[in-house]
């Protein structure tokens, strides 16, 4: 059974037109897909286009437009006040940069200790106290660690905070938002590790958001490739990668350095920026930087078409066979 499920949710933001016009920007359009407890789902896709908006409107940080959210068959969209503050320790998030989202005013072990006293996890000081050093051992953070300011801990000893307090609400689901991008590789490799650790030994589920697909597939089953608010691509991560049948992947794969494994022998880089998602026009959004383009893609708005077994593209031509094969 799926543990969240999220259905044709969409995300709106006003912006100024001009005047006293107003447009709606759509950061988030109509996307679908289910997570099952102790699995990984991996969205990928570049800046700007809808990952971490996506993630936050999961797990109600921030209210949808339209859609719905079920994490264990509980509706958050519905939730307001004390029920959704009920269900928030269930739901957590690390984010990209740990110097930023780490308060540099806080002793590290006040700021993981802060959430098990919020919720009542743990009663008395000692209580608290024993369960914050539990957290740091399960992290890879030793008791030297716990007395220290952010600005004296490396990055990837930040980040492990970061972790450790989100595991301080022992939550089931943790949307990690680009958790490696700002670590050198070797310590994004130690990170990964542990991340893998952690889910196997408490069951975790992952929202694993990234731009790096080699990160992706060392972490997710699954992956769903977003752009421009939208979901072109979802399927089992081996499949997807070995055979993207997306225009759009298929350009992020060719990306990859060559001496990953599934990396694309041919490449297919991308050209231009995207397009304004003020601007949507008819056809599909990917259609001014697509190499294969034809008119009916400028015409015909693409949704996600069976490519395989458990394996959909928003393409009518690689549905049909006929992307070509480089």
């Amino acid at each position: 059974m799926s543990l969240l499920v999220v259905s044709e949710l969409s995300k709106e933001y006003p912006v100024a037109a001009g005047g006293f016009r107003r447009r709606r920007l759509r950061a988030v359009d109509h996307v679908s897909f289910s997570l099952t407890g102790g699995a990984t789902l991996g969205i990928v896709g570049e800046s700007g286009s809808g990952k971490s908006t996506l993630a936050r409107c999961a797990l109600r940080l921030e209210r949808s437009s339209s859609g719905s959210v079920l994490f264990d068959q509980r509706n958050l969209t519905e939730l307001r006040g004390r029920a959704l503050r009920r269900m928030r320790r269930w739901l957590q998030l690390v984010f990209q940069d740990p110097a930023s989202s780490l308060n540099p005013r806080l002793r590290v072990d006040t700021t993981v200790a802060e959430p098990i006293r919020l919720h009542g996890l743990r009663e008395g000081t000692t209580a608290i106290r024993a369960r914050v050093e539990e957290l740091f051992r399960s992290v890879g953070l030793g008791p030297e660690h716990i007395g220290r300011y952010p600005h004296q801990l490396s990055g990837g000893q930040q980040q492990r905070v970061a972790v450790a307090r989100a595991l301080a609400c022992e939550p089931r689901l943790i949307a990690l938002d680009e958790p490696t991008s700002a670590l050198d590789v070797s310590v994004q490799a130690a990170l990964l590790t542990l991340l893998r650790d952690l889910q196997s030994r408490l069951g975790l589920a992952y929202l694993f958001i990234s731009h790096d697909l080699a990160v992706v597939s060392a972490m997710a089953q699954r992956v769903v490739v977003m752009y421009l608010g939208q979901v072109v691509e979802e399927g089992p991560t081996a499949r997807l990668l070995a055979g993207p049948r997306h225009p759009y992947t298929r350009a992020l794969v060719s990306a990859v350095p060559r001496d990953v494994p599934w990396a694309e022998p041919a490449r297919s880089l991308l050209t231009g920026e995207p397009t304004s998602t003020l601007e949507r026009g008819h056809g599909c959004l990917f259609a001014p930087r697509c190499p294969w383009v034809t008119i009916r893609c400028r015409t015909e708005p693409q949704t996600l078409r069976a490519v395989g077994t458990d394996h959909r593209a928003a393409c009518w031509r690689s549905a049909e066979g006929e992307l070509p094969s480089a």
